[in-house]
């Protein structure tokens, strides 16, 4: 049995928009996924600056929104390593402008200076 031209467009059509679907379906959830991390990250970050109020002398706490506006990532890992240091009694808090100096010239010891030749 032969099928008609209707019935095959018709076939064609269905499977299209069950493709469409699936792919709608896969979309949102992976925005779902994406925004559930964007609030987990988030609640993270204030946990984070909520902790740096206690942890951090106001002037630090300048010194460490400057650097945040240059290089966040540094900023993200000297905040949780002070959060760990002081969760754990390591560190005498408040820390001050000083200190925090301290701590940021040692995270910079480990990169390598590059410098520029001319010839």
């Amino acid at each position: 049995m032969a099928i008609s031209a209707d019935e095959e467009l018709a076939q064609l059509r269905a499977q299209r928009m069950a493709q469409i679907q699936s792919q709608l379906e896969e979309q949102a959830a992976a925005q779902a996924d994406a925004e559930l991390d964007a609030q987990t990250k988030a609640a993270a970050e204030a946990e984070l600056d909520q902790a740096m109020k206690t942890i951090l002398t106001p002037e630090a706490r300048s010194r460490l929104a400057s650097l945040a506006l240059v290089n966040q990532e540094i900023t993200t890992r000297v905040k949780s390593h002070l959060a760990t240091l002081a969760g754990d009694g390591r560190i005498a808090t408040p820390v001050n402008d000083q200190q925090l100096k301290r701590i940021l010239a040692g995270l910079n010891e480990n990169r390598r200076e590059t410098s520029i030749r001319r010839i």
